[in-house]
């Protein structure tokens, strides 16, 4: 049994390490399209649940302006932890805005069809008094 586990674990590592670095890139390549200010390409990485939300690109990316103003204009982007909660992955991002303030968030991610999309973004709140 132990064996079997051992085993289930080194096969299911590549296809983690893949899963991490397709997540990495699709949040990567929405980060960079806002920076482009290619609404469209940003949208391409969005759920069909955020979609079904914003109903086009144009509210989406006015909705991102507005909302998430260090993702409109971010730089020096790092990848943290990845971790599932409730059965989606959940990747955090450290970045940095247009006036070098860092800002952490929690982008959570699915699996469609079309590859892995972003779901959701939450901000979190720094603690930079320790």
């Amino acid at each position: 049994m132990i064996i079997a586990l051992g085993f289930w674990a080194l096969i299911s590592m590549p296809a983690n390490a893949q899963n991490a670095d397709a997540i990495k890139d699709v949040i990567g390549s929405q980060l960079e399209a806002f920076n482009d200010r290619d609404v469209e390409a940003a949208w391409t990485h969005a759920s069909p649940f955020i979609k079904r939300l914003f109903g086009n690109s144009r509210n989406f990316g006015a909705m991102v302006e507005r909302g998430y103003p260090m993702v409109w204009d971010n730089n020096d982007v790092r990848f943290l932890e990845l971790r599932s909660e409730d059965g989606a992955p959940i990747q955090q991002v450290m970045l940095k805005d247009a006036q070098g303030n860092l800002h952490l968030l929690e982008y959570k991610m699915i699996e469609t069809p079309q590859g892995w999309q972003i779901d959701g973004v939450q901000l979190v709140e720094l603690d930079l008094s320790a």
